[in-house]
């Protein structure tokens, strides 16, 4: 990550009840704003058009809008689990499901660790809880450039044992339809997990042929996703690529990952607020899957000492 900047660099930054200081960078026509709470993505937009759906400055993040999703992402079953002979338990904030859900450092304060025009870092450290009892220090970085919106994360394990580590961020894009519903999808993916009724994987599936069959863009429709993508297809350069677009063809937006983001999370928002449903989609790149941290499912270990990074990003088109 970047050496912090110095103070001449940066301009004071607006401050929100709801989420804490709130840090604009911008790139061209290109501005986004991160808060303090949770290093959440609050807006994206390329001049007046709006990239992710977001909320606003007197508003707190509702549906996982922008937000990280560490030191687990998604679902935790029942809160508990164990590793290696160390047992913990989290809160149920999914509690009509009793799990535990997107981690814990979404509502916590994050340090600023360098800002310039065009982008901003953040820190966050969690000490030894009882959901977590391990020392995991989290830098992210959010730039603006040519490509669109650049996010790089940097874990490191600052404790003196072995962690277990996963990581998520829960944007949800638009292109400026009324709902999803017209606007079309293309998802490079060719399984599927199969859950249960929490939500926790049973088992993983073929899409080819079924509704959740993305590979070719076509409209959302009616299909409800709350779905997570494995088997991923990757361009050249190691990245894979989910687009969204206007039916009309007025305006797309990618959104890119690295390839240690093995899962992609797509979700319509179905059981969202009503007024909130199926107007975005929220497209989640996951280094693991929901509960890997009781499966043990391509779950990260850091050892003492160990850093971890990886990238993924936005693409107006």
């Amino acid at each position: 990550m970047p050496a912090p900047t110095s103070s001449s660099d940066q301009s004071p930054a607006q401050t929100s009840a709801a989420t804490g200081a709130q840090w604009l960078i911008g790139h061209g026509h290109q501005r986004a704003i991160i808060t303090e709470v949770g290093a959440t993505l609050r807006s994206l937009t390329v001049g007046d058009r709006a990239v992710v759906d977001g909320f606003g400055s007197d508003e707190w993040s509702h549906g996982g809008r922008g937000q990280v999703l560490a030191p687990w992402p998604n679902r935790l079953g029942d809160g508990a689990y164990t590793f290696q002979d160390v047992s913990a338990q989290a809160p149920l904030d999914e509690v009509g499901r009793r799990n535990a859900i997107h981690g814990l450092v979404r509502w916590l304060p994050w340090r600023l660790t360098g800002r310039a025009q065009n982008r901003v870092g953040l820190e966050c450290e969690l000490h030894p809880s009882p959901a977590y009892p391990f020392s995991l220090r989290i830098e992210v970085e959010y730039r603006l450039g040519r490509e669109g919106l650049t996010v790089t994360t940097d874990a490191q394990n600052f404790g003196d044992g072995d962690l277990p580590f996963g990581l998520g961020f829960h944007p949800y894009l638009t292109v400026g339809t009324t709902t999803v519903d017209q606007s079309r999808l293309r998802v490079p993916a060719n399984s599927r997990l199969v859950t249960d009724e929490r939500g926790l994987p049973t088992g993983k599936v073929g899409v080819a042929g079924t509704e959740y069959d993305f590979t070719t863009a076509r409209p959302v429709g009616v299909t409800r996703l709350d779905t997570a993508y494995c088997d991923l297809t990757r361009d050249s350069d190691g990245r894979v690529r989910v687009e969204l677009d206007h039916p009309d063809g007025d305006a797309g937006v990618t959104l890119w990952a690295d390839e240690r983001f093995g899962y992609l999370m797509a979700y319509t928002g179905d059981t969202l607020d009503e007024g909130s449903r199926r107007t975005a989609l929220a497209v989640e790149p996951m280094t693991c899957p929901p509960d890997a941290f009781r499966t043990g499912t391509d779950l990260t270990v850091l050892r003492p000492g160990a850093r971890w990074t990886g990238t993924w990003g936005i693409t107006p088109r």
